[in-house]
């Protein structure tokens, strides 16, 4: 090997093999061992970060699908539960994972479209992950007490205006996404509600069902027993279409407000740069578990309904959904 006059290295190997040549040569063997990586997985068990504690939707969504993908890909894909700061604590473990395939997260608007902003977190909710796919999740039902004189949304909003003091609502938390849609619900209507925050949906619930608060901004599938059971009615919620477990409840948009379509969405995402090969895998799983007859019809009864994203349109979705929210979340304080 020929040196140059100052020391260095001329850019050639022994045998005329350039710099160029060897790299190439080089990208040739290593690219076959990352293609077979990807094509391999799983190998070993997946975690899966649920950001919340245990019994919540996010919980419970991420364990259904944990168990579906656990039957498809034959490895074991075990829920971790990492709760604290409205979802934000997991949320910083997962994007800061590596991004191999073996470590998710259960995504969802608390954690990714309202806690940024409403205070500093050291991700960003759209390039700091890769989204995989959307689970999805029950909307927003305005219930009150059966003793609230109010039977449709229309009522309801004429109550809370005579009223000196207007109308308390309780709603799962500040920052939630019930607390979100009243307050979207209160600037469009000029509703006069108050807030009164729990630390949970089923609190709230609790309190409605026993006369303590008179109306709840909650999720479908928290109010849903009560309303079944005649502890609280239904006026309104905030799905596209009417759920087919409550047919007789409108919805907002029937009611007039025609951009109060909200869910409480929940998905599979994972840190930055887990390979396209994965990921493709992964949307495919999850849609088509959610696709299943049973566990459809297990989640059409509290307002969930399947969706047929791929990760591109997902990823597109919460791009949307961070841009609609935060402003309100602001707002809202």
């Amino acid at each position: 090997m020929e040196l140059k006059n100052n020391g260095e290295q001329m850019n050639e190997f022994p045998g005329g093999v350039s710099h160029t040549m060897f790299a190439l040569v080089l990208a040739m063997l290593v690219a076959p061992v990352h293609s077979a990586s990807a094509q391999d997985w799983p190998a070993r068990p997946v975690r899966i970060v649920a950001p919340f504690a245990p019994g919540g939707s996010a919980d419970t969504l991420g364990r259904v699908v944990a168990e579906k993908l656990t039957a498809k890909f034959k490895q074991n894909f075990v829920v971790d539960n990492r709760a604290g700061a409205g979802g934000v604590v997991g949320s910083d473990l997962g994007a800061g994972s590596a991004p191999d395939g073996y470590t998710l997260l259960v995504s969802g608007i608390a954690s990714h479209a309202i806690a940024p902003a409403m205070s500093k977190v050291s991700f960003d909710p759209v390039k700091s992950f890769t989204h995989i796919a959307l689970f999805g999740g029950p909307p927003i039902i305005v219930v009150v007490h059966p003793a609230v004189e109010a039977k449709t949304l229309a009522q309801f909003v004429a109550l809370s205006k005579a009223a000196p003091q207007g109308i308390s609502y309780g709603s799962p938390g500040p920052g939630t996404n019930g607390h979100l849609v009243a307050e979207l619900f209160r600037m469009r209507s000029g509703a006069n509600l108050a807030h009164v925050p729990y630390k949970g949906a089923a609190l709230a619930m609790a309190d409605l069902a026993g006369a303590h608060i008179p109306s709840s901004f909650n999720t479908l599938s928290t109010a849903a027993v009560h309303v079944k059971s005649g502890r609280a009615r239904a006026l309104a919620h905030s799905a596209a279409r009417r759920v087919t477990a409550f047919p007789d409840v409108p919805t907002f948009v029937e009611s007039g407000y025609k951009d109060l379509v909200a869910i409480t969405w929940f998905s599979l995402s994972g840190p930055a740069g887990i390979p396209p090969a994965i990921v493709k895998q992964l949307n495919a799983a999850v849609r088509e578990a959610l696709a299943a007859p049973e566990l459809r019809e297990r989640l059409a009864g509290e307002g969930i309904e399947s969706n047929d994203l791929d990760a591109g349109g997902f990823t597109r979705f919460v791009s949307a959904e961070v841009a609609r929210w935060a402003p309100i979340a602001r707002a809202a304080k």
